[in-house]
């Protein structure tokens, strides 16, 4: 049972990829206080909408369902993980009269909050197209800031195409007469984690990871594209097969004061080589295959190369791999293809 478990890091340059509510017909970022730091960041929720948005045009994602009104309102997807590839990797709940099904994400993503403190800027424009020589133009402003943002992020790779039918309520992934037509069109009787469920043929369950994978290595969209526009694909990611599901490796990103030439210190984001070395170390036993480091070249400027160069010897010895993110990502959606990562689904338990 191996999930891949890691981090990953957007580089925004003078962006708003995610607006708060705002106040005063001012456009604002969402932001976090730290002690009296303000660090900008992209909610879940929408960098998950920005990888279901980017999904191929040819995959078909599953409908929403609108019912109530007011307070009373609610929205659900087809709740069809079998037939729909999104309701398989980013979970949904089914509030139904005759019954409730939910099922957990595959896909779980942090919140992409900025690793150093940044203060957004407001910029000020104006709306006077059309108008009369007398006549007051509209005045608006808004947020933005330049910031690297990360976040963990994992994948539960033995969930990927098997769905829980056991039990009750929200323990439930499926209805009967929906766990019938998937067993009907292919699936299989199996156990996962002890739990009766039904899982895809393996050449399905291999289609779709890879189909995430290729997804996230060309990640696009976020807020206010029309004035700050900006690249949303990962400028670093890191994956690495763990057998347990921790995430050991969510403090290689940190902030670092450093001195400039005149004496003044400043905080930057730096990679600090020397904990993701004693996390592999400390975490041997249950690494299931090399620590997967993509890194855009230009991002935290001269870092990638020392990066490499500290990590020379494991990177010899084939513990980590140092490529582009999009390569990185791509070269494993073709592994899964191909079959190479096959054990990689299996519960150990089962």
């Amino acid at each position: 049972m191996t999930y891949l478990v890691g981090k990953i890091a957007l580089d925004i340059t003078a962006g708003a990829p995610n607006n708060a509510r705002g106040e005063n017909n001012v456009g604002e970022v969402k932001r976090m206080w730290i002690g009296r730091n303000s660090h900008p960041y992209v909610s879940a929720q929408a960098f998950r909408r920005w990888v279901r948005d980017s999904l191929p045009a040819e995959v078909e994602v599953s409908p929403v369902t609108r019912s109530g009104s007011k307070a009373n309102q609610q929205a659900y997807t087809a709740g069809r993980p079998d037939l729909y590839l999104d309701d398989d990797l980013f979970g949904y709940m089914v509030a139904l009269k005759d019954g409730s099904y939910q099922r957990d994400t595959v896909l779980a993503t942090g919140t992409l909050v900025s690793v150093v403190p940044r203060t957004p800027t407001r910029d000020f424009g104006t709306m006077s197209r059309g108008f009369g020589a007398d006549e007051n133009p509209v005045i608006h402003e808004h947020e933005h800031y330049s910031a690297e943002l990360a976040a963990d992020i994992l994948v539960d790779l033995p969930r990927v195409g098997v769905f829980q039918v056991q039990g009750s309520g929200l323990r439930r992934n499926l209805t009967d007469a929906a766990a019938q037509e998937a067993e009907a069109a292919g699936a299989q009787r199996t156990s996962l984690r002890g739990l009766d469920s039904i899982g895809l043929p393996i050449e399905h369950r291999r289609h779709r990871i890879a189909v995430l994978l290729n997804t996230l290595a060309e990640v696009r969209g976020g807020a206010k594209r029309a004035l700050h526009y900006g690249e949303r694909s990962p400028a670093l990611v890191l994956l690495a097969p763990l057998k347990g599901g921790n995430n050991p490796f969510t403090r290689v990103l940190t902030a670092r004061a450093v001195r400039e030439d005149r004496g003044y210190p400043h905080l930057e984001t730096v990679f600090d080589t020397e904990v993701l070395r004693e996390e592999i170390d400390a975490w041997s036993d249950e690494l299931d295959g090399p620590v997967q480091l993509g890194w855009a070249p230009g991002f935290l400027t001269d870092q990638r190369d020392r990066v490499r160069d500290e990590l020379d010897d494991l990177i010899t010895d084939g513990t980590v791999i140092v490529d582009h993110p999009r390569t990185v990502l791509r070269g494993l959606a073709k592994a899964f293809e191909a079959g190479e990562h096959d054990d990689w689904f299996e519960d150990p338990r089962r």
